[in-house]
């Protein structure tokens, strides 16, 4: 059997190879066409991505919650969130401290925290061997505190000695808490809460989880607790998502239709051309199935060069723009539906050349 299919694929390039002008034809149309593709809707898709990844990132998924003292949130409730679905990260912070260089006591205040969480390493804040007296600071918390290096000493305006033995990597989403002192606590050390930083796992979740997130507060007053979330920029994303989407669509559809009318033209040309071969091919006992296998195939090889070359100068060209490229699964799709187009322009014309009366083609005028 496997030399029975070797042998028609070799039949149907040879055929390829002598309607050199077809395949040639073939091969610049289909090229064009992934290469159209790549530089109007890739260039789209790949823009749309971009802004996307810009949308999606971690700031714009971040639900705070702000609270009074008078509100009664402690870091119990940290606990009751990790049971909560759909969310990334999670931190709870303490009301505001404000600490000097112990070397210098009338030196600039600078504000401190108490934070509880389980991933604060996300934040550069390491194992404390002291907890509730080691601290990590922001690069502009140090530079207030008037520490070149990430290590010395602080004073609390209670009296309480600090240790900065850290730099922290603040993210976007906390820099609202500039300058930063973090001073990592236990969770079993039980303590007040004043802000509460929830991440959602994607930008369609922050509505869902920051309603989740606020019935499991546990505040003694509700009314002295605010949330601020991103939920207008989720809704952004699902606009640009759709818009964007629905004309890169529209163009590709536009794009593989002509070009798939134009192959079909030219193939059912060159079936009017070539009428008596197939009537002697059938003559000789070729059966209709084959006949239409052999126009197929002889079509789909000059299509995959024509994928590949396209695809390739699409990809350059994007490239050479500075524009933002789609991913490769997006150009190989782009590749597989114009080979899918040129083969399936090719089935009309195929059937056409297998209906061929044998009698009827070699009969001599």
């Amino acid at each position: 059997m496997s030399w029975q299919i070797a042998a028609l694929v070799r039949e149907s390039l040879a055929s390829a190879w002598s309607q050199r002008v077809a395949s040639v034809v073939t091969i610049v149309m289909i090229a064009g066409m992934c290469a159209a593709v790549l530089l109007t809707t890739g260039r789209t898709v790949g823009a749309e991505d971009a802004v996307l990844r810009s949308i999606d990132s971690a700031g714009t998924r971040a639900i705070v919650i702000s609270a009074d003292a008078a509100a009664g949130l402690d870091s119990t409730v940290l606990d009751r969130i990790a049971h909560l679905d759909g969310i990334q990260w999670a931190a709870a912070f303490g009301s505001v401290t404000d600490v000097t260089n112990a070397a210098f006591p009338d030196g600039t205040p600078v504000p401190t925290r108490n934070v509880w969480g389980s991933e604060l390493d996300d934040l550069g804040i390491g194992t404390s061997v002291d907890p509730g007296s080691t601290a990590w600071a922001s690069e502009d918390a140090l530079g207030e505190l008037g520490l070149i290096e990430p290590a010395g000493g602080a004073v609390s305006e209670t009296g309480g000695d600090i240790a900065v033995v850290g730099k922290l990597n603040l993210p976007d989403y906390l820099s609202f808490l500039e300058p930063a002192v973090f001073i990592p606590e236990p969770a079993s050390r039980v303590g007040p809460v004043s802000i509460l930083v929830v991440i959602a796992s994607r930008p369609d979740l922050v509505e869902p989880v920051a309603a989740a997130t606020k019935s499991v507060l546990a505040v003694d007053d509700p009314t002295a607790v605010s949330m601020k979330t991103s939920a207008a920029l989720a809704a952004l994303r699902a606009a640009v998502e759709g818009q964007l989407g629905q004309f890169g669509r529209t163009l590709v559809l536009l794009i593989c239709g002509l070009t798939g009318v134009l192959v079909a033209a030219i193939l059912f040309g060159l079936v009017m051309l070539r009428r008596r071969d197939y009537g002697r091919r059938r003559a000789l006992g070729a059966t209709r199935s084959l006949i239409v296998t052999v126009v197929l195939v002889q079509t789909a090889a000059p299509a995959v060069v024509g994928a590949a070359v396209g695809s390739l100068a699409g990809t350059i060209s994007i490239a050479a723009l500075g524009d933002p490229a789609p991913d490769l699964d997006f150009i190989v799709a782009i590749g597989v539906f114009a080979i899918a187009v040129a083969v399936i322009a090719a089935l009309l014309p195929a059937l056409v050349a297998a209906r061929r009366e044998p009698i009827r083609e070699l009969r001599v005028p």
